[in-house]
C-alpha cells in the first residue's frame, strides 16, 4: 500500500520561497512517476511537476523557471522548491504517483494521492 504524507507548506509574501516535501512509503521507487498537483479554491486540480524514475521532469509553463522538483537519492522523499512566489500560487498542493507507462501532468493518470499541504502566497 504506497502512502504519501506531504509537509512544507504555509503563508509567504510574495517573492518568497517554500519548500513542499513528500515522504513516500509502501512501494517500489524504480516503478513510480511521481508529481506535485494543486487545486484553488472553486478551480480545478492542475498539474505543477512530475518526475519519472529515471529522472526526466516536466513542468506547468505557470511554475517554469520557479518551481524545481527533486528526489532523494532512495527516491523515499519527493520535494518541490518554490521560488519568487506569486498570489495565483496559492492552493493545497498535493504530492501523488502511479506506476503506469508515461510521467505527464495529467491527474487521471495517478493512482496515488496524498492529503495536501495548503500554500497561502499573500501580495
Amino acid at each position: 500500500q504506497v502512502q504519501l504524507v506531504e509537509s512544507g507548506g504555509g503563508s509567504v509574501q510574495a517573492g518568497g520561497s517554500l519548500r513542499l516535501s513528500c515522504a513516500a512509503s509502501g512501494y517500489t521507487p524504480s516503478m513510480y512517476c511521481m508529481g506535485w498537483f494543486r487545486q484553488a479554491p472553486g478551480k480545478e486540480r492542475e498539474g505543477v511537476a512530475s518526475i519519472d524514475d529515471d529522472g526526466s521532469t516536466r513542468y506547468a509553463d505557470s511554475v517554469k523557471d520557479r518551481f524545481t522538483i527533486s528526489q532523494d537519492n532512495a527516491k523515499r522523499n519527493l520535494y518541490l522548491q518554490m521560488r519568487d512566489l506569486k498570489p495565483s500560487d496559492t492552493a493545497m498542493y498535493y504530492c501523488a504517483a502511479h506506476s503506469g507507462w508515461g510521467c505527464d501532468l495529467d491527474s487521471d493518470d495517478y493512482k496515488y494521492w496524498g492529503q495536501g499541504t495548503q500554500v497561502t502566497v499573500s501580495a
